[in-house]
């Protein structure tokens, strides 16, 4: 999913944002003949993720400064560790480092919460995938760094797959169509590869849904008394999905109830972002 023209997207667009005329400072106090090394220290444990989209932010500002990655995404790493080291011009290494800190920062956050997450449901047959609750224009990068952490990806966009929701569902109902109808009227129209969700609150929609043809029900903020009495009507006939008020308290619980997926938003828009540092010598 994160590729490398989107990284150079988000990369570029944020060095813009961080130095549209140049770096000041860097050009005020540096010699522009000065080298310098850093190393990317962890000041405290996380799973890291973004090493392609930190080495570009130097490699954007000045294609000559080497940048090696010794931590792949996905990997543990402990207080101290060096995660990467950076060499070259001193007047480049200085303008990228805060945008690089930011997104490998960031992204490390996400990885570190969704393996936490991923870590809490082992043993049982769900997963863990995100939402759209992504920072708007970074969804490339945020959700690759749930995949680093051991989650998936949800739908990647409204284009991707038919996912009706509660605001759909009471749309649909004004107009007076029937759901099981209009679900099977759709799948005349939509390709065949085309994925369908449908999410309820109320264990008596999921007849309707099931008679429509959706390929998964999407259980929200069910009880969890409830999930398991869903899982049983849906009964292997579609993939059920858990969603709503799920955090690291209560996920394993929701996953022991039978369900396919457990998607969580606040893996994207609740994560912090880790303590990493640049620690810089002038050479």
């Amino acid at each position: 999913m994160l590729t490398p023209t989107q990284i150079t997207r988000v990369v570029g667009a944020a060095l813009d944002e961080d130095a549209p005329w140049g770096d000041l400072t860097s050009t005020a106090l540096i010699p522009a003949d000065a080298t310098a090394t850093a190393d990317l220290v962890a000041r405290e444990r996380g799973v890291f993720s973004g090493g392609e989209v930190f080495a570009a932010a130097f490699a954007l500002t000045d294609p000559t400064i080497v940048v090696d990655l010794h931590v792949g995404d996905g990997d543990d790493f402990a207080p101290g560790d060096v995660i990467a080291s950076v060499s070259g011009s001193a007047r480049g290494i200085l303008t990228a480092e805060r945008v690089a800190l930011n997104f490998t920062q960031r992204m490390s956050g996400i990885a570190t919460v969704t393996a936490a997450y991923v870590r809490a449901v082992e043993g049982t047959s769900a997963r863990i995938a995100d939402t759209r609750k992504t920072t708007p224009g970074l969804r490339a990068v945020e959700r690759h760094a749930v995949r680093s952490g051991g989650g998936h990806n949800h739908r990647h966009s409204l284009s991707d797959a038919v996912m009706a929701k509660d605001n759909h569902l009471a749309v649909l109902q004004r107009s007076g169509q029937d759901l099981a109808t209009a679900l099977r009227a759709a799948f005349r129209d939509l390709p065949h590869t085309a994925h369908v969700v449908v999410e309820v609150d109320r264990l008596d929609q999921i007849d309707a849904v099931l008679d429509g043809g959706a390929h998964t029900v999407l259980l929200d903020n069910f009880s969890l008394d409830d999930l398991r009495a869903g899982v049983a009507l849906i009964d292997g006939r579609a993939q059920v999905e858990a969603s709503g008020g799920v955090d690291l308290d209560s996920v394993a619980a929701i996953a022991a109830t039978g369900v396919d997926v457990i998607s969580v938003g606040a893996l994207t828009h609740s994560a912090r972002a880790l303590d990493l540092g640049l620690d810089v010598r002038i050479d």
